[in-house]
């Protein structure tokens, strides 16, 4: 029974570091896209730098995809022994008077986000691929802000990203701040840090959905 328990204690850290990992580059790939909205130049220059450096190309991305791997599987196999753990005594679990909604619904909501990643990997990161690697197209630094503005011309992509950004606050709210828990995170900064975790969860995924209908209501006409 202490395997077990140990065990799952180890997934749960898992679980959180890699939700920690997923959450700085969240907030790197932010600051970037923000700067769409600011500073097309900026924004330009910063992707063209992400797009061609091989530090980032054959190092850091593997590292992300790894990343958002382990974070899914760890949840999928969490989920289910959670599942298991209750068993019979399962009649007797009200989820509602246990835990709050978004904690009883985190696997949806991930499922939803997972789903939301493939559609922007198809969109940008497929799209990235072809260009450099299956056309073999030249380089062009200034390419970058037409393209991503172009992406949000259809209205239903961009209800599709605006529904996945709040379903990606709801996963935050109970999930970064559940990070430090699971790692034993409890100290005179704990309050803080919760407080920290909430405004993260809304202000972020806010300024993801407001770059999505900002560009939809501001196409590039030729």
């Amino acid at each position: 029974m202490s395997g077990l328990i140990k065990s799952s204690i180890a997934r749960k850290v898992v679980m959180a570091l890699s939700g920690l990992f997923l959450v700085v580059f969240l907030t790197q790939h932010f600051v970037i896209n923000i700067t769409s909205v600011i500073d097309p130049e900026t924004f330009n220059s910063w992707s063209h730098f992400m797009g061609y450096n091989p530090l980032v190309q054959f190092i850091l991305q593997p590292i992300l995809i790894a990343g958002v791997i382990i974070h899914f599987v760890m949840g999928f196999i969490l989920e289910i022994q959670n599942k298991k753990a209750r068993g019979i005594s399962y009649v007797k679990y009200k989820g509602s008077a246990n835990a709050p909604w978004v904690s009883r619904n985190m696997i949806y909501s991930g499922l939803v986000i997972l789903a939301f990643l493939g559609l922007h990997f198809y969109d940008f990161w497929v799209h990235e691929m072809t260009y450099k690697y299956v056309e073999f197209l030249p380089e062009d630094p200034s390419r970058y802000h037409e393209e991503t503005v172009e992406k949000f011309a259809p209205f239903w992509r961009t209800i599709i990203y605006m529904i996945s950004f709040v379903l990606l606050s709801l996963h935050l709210w109970h999930g970064f701040s559940s990070s430090f828990q699971s790692m034993g995170v409890n100290n005179k900064y704990s309050a803080g840090i919760k407080i920290f975790t909430k405004l993260f969860s809304v202000v972020i995924p806010l300024g993801y959905a407001f770059i999505a209908l900002y560009h939809h209501l501001n196409p590039i006409t030729h």
